[in-house]
C-alpha cells in the first residue's frame, strides 16, 4: 500500500506544491530554487558521502559491525536521488536525510522492523585452489639454484625486452 502512495501520492504532492508556491513566488524564483537545491544537494551528498565511505572503511578495518555505516551511506545516496528530483517535497525529504540525527532515527526505526537471521565476520568459503595465495610466515619455499659466471655473455643479440 505504501508503494502505491509513493508512486501516486508523491507526484500529486509535488504538483500541488509547484502550483501553490510557484503562484506565490513566481516562475523564475521557482526554477531558481529547484536548480539551487539540486546544486547544493549534490555538494552536500558528495561531502557526506565521502565521510560515510570512510566510516564504512573504518568499520571494516576494525572488524566491527558495518551495518550502521552502510545504512547511512545508502540513506545519503537516496537523499541525493531525492535532491536531484525536481520538487519541493522530495527536496525536503532529501535534505532531512542529510541530517545525521534524522538518519540515526531512521536507522533505529528500521532496525526494530528488520530481523537478521545470520551474521558472520570473515569468509566461510574455502579458498580457491586455482588462485595463488600469499605465503605465510611459516611457509618454506625450497628450490635449487646455479650461480652464473658474470663474465659470460649471452650469444644472442639483446632485444628491447631485456637488458644485457
Amino acid at each position: 500500500m505504501w508503494l502505491l502512495f509513493a508512486f501516486i501520492g508523491v507526484p500529486l504532492i509535488e504538483i500541488a506544491l509547484f502550483i501553490k508556491l510557484g503562484g506565490a513566488i513566481g516562475l523564475g524564483y521557482t526554477l531558481l530554487i529547484v536548480v539551487l537545491t539540486a546544486v547544493l544537494g549534490t555538494w552536500l551528498v558528495r561531502s557526506q558521502g565521502i565521510a560515510a565511505l570512510s566510516d564504512v572503511q573504518r568499520s571494516f578495518n576494525e572488524l566491527s559491525d558495518p551495518t550502521e555505516p552502510l545504512a547511512h551511506g545508502a540513506m545519503i545516496l537516496f537523499s541525493g536521488a531525492l535532491l536531484l528530483t525536481p520538487g519541493f517535497f522530495t527536496d525536503a525529504l532529501g535534505f532531512a536525510l542529510l541530517v545525521p540525527g534524522v538518519r540515526r532515527a531512521v536507522f533505529h526505526w528500521l532496525r526494530k522492523r528488520v530481523t537478521v537471521t545470520h551474521f558472520s565476520m570473515g569468509s566461510n568459503i574455502p579458498p580457491d585452489p586455482r588462485k595463488p595465495r600469499d605465503p605465510g610466515p611459516d611457509d618454506v619455499i625450497e628450490g635449487e639454484f646455479t650461480e652464473v659466471d658474470p663474465s659470460k655473455r649471452p650469444t644472442h643479440r639483446p632485444s628491447g625486452w631485456t637488458k644485457h
